[in-house]
């Protein structure tokens, strides 16, 4: 007796005979719990990654205005110009010689396919922008800025921190 004991200690601590059927239940080892969701690094990485994103957007339209707005000085500098009069024209890296009237429609056709493409990019910033406040609302990413001002108003309210991911 004392044998079946020491073997069915050793073989899994069940106690049971050698030979019975274990009872049912958790098997070895803790059960998988279910998947947490993304640690803080992660909701942090990501959180980082579309702020760039948006940056990013914001930055290439922003060099897009400015080639916007050197389009309009030289469409408005050659449209005082004689139609005739040469002009050069950087074509691919290459300088070519064209007329005034050669290169003023095209320079505004240039313009207008540049105002529509910022018109496009800035509806993305829109996009990425609510997409960016998505994202912190669902893990309650909150900016030090508004840290600051959550704290004074909890202070004042006797309520204490909470839970989310506190970026700087």
């Amino acid at each position: 007796r004392r044998r079946g004991m020491a073997s069915g200690a050793a073989s899994g601590g069940s106690g049971a005979a050698p030979g019975r059927p274990r009872a049912p239940g958790p098997g070895p080892g803790p059960a998988p719990a279910p998947a947490p969701g993304p640690s803080p690094e992660q909701v942090l990485g990501g959180f980082n990654r579309l702020r760039q994103e948006q940056r990013g957007l914001a930055g290439k339209g922003a060099e897009l205005e400015q080639e916007v707005a050197e389009h309009r000085l030289v469409i408005d500098t050659l449209a005082e110009v004689d139609p005739s009069r040469k002009c050069y024209r950087m074509v691919g890296g290459v300088l070519v010689e064209r007329t005034v009237k050669e290169v003023l429609p095209t320079l505004e056709n240039n313009r207008q396919q540049l105002v529509k493409l910022i018109e496009t990019l800035n509806a993305q910033i829109q996009s990425k922008g609510r997409e960016l406040t998505e994202y912190r609302e669902k893990y309650n990413i909150r900016l030090m800025n508004e840290e600051d001002k959550s704290t004074r108003e909890n202070d004042s309210s006797g309520r204490t921190g909470g839970t989310g991911v506190l970026v700087s």
